[in-house]
């Protein structure tokens, strides 16, 4: 009769210890949760950010493409303005060019003077396959 009171209060404490070791693993699942919750708020707060940040961002990235590029029109505009101002400024005070060019385009040419012309080869039309009858 003596083991049983023993092993009654050795089972008690193995059925209290069991209940401590629930306990203890319900508070870490309850933990567990709690982190992933946290991360997953973490995580969807750091979306909105995003999400509110790179509208604006993509909209700066396109504005500063577009300024780029009307840079370089500008400085295609200038380039053409120079050759154009260059052109005028050589038509007023030289007379060689003056002569050149009228020379060129309205086909003129001087006394005695024999002039050629090479023009690029044109793509010849390519002749039509005789057609049986």
């Amino acid at each position: 009769m003596v083991t049983k009171p023993c092993t009654a209060l050795h089972s008690a404490k193995v059925e209290h210890g069991y209940a401590d070791f629930r306990a203890r693993r319900e508070a870490t699942v309850w933990q567990r949760l709690n982190r992933i919750l946290l991360v997953l708020l973490i995580i969807a707060i750091w979306l909105v950010i995003v999400s509110l940040f790179v509208p604006p961002y993509k909209k700066l990235m396109q504005s500063r493409t577009e300024i780029d590029n009307l840079l370089q029109q500008v400085n295609e505009q200038h380039t053409l303005l120079a050759r154009q101002t260059r052109e005028v400024s050589l038509l007023r005070t030289d007379v060689s060019y003056l002569e050149t060019i009228a020379r060129d385009r309205l086909d003129l040419m001087k006394e005695g003077e024999t002039i050629f012309r090479l023009e690029t080869a044109r793509a010849k039309a390519k002749p039509a396959a005789p057609t049986r009858k």
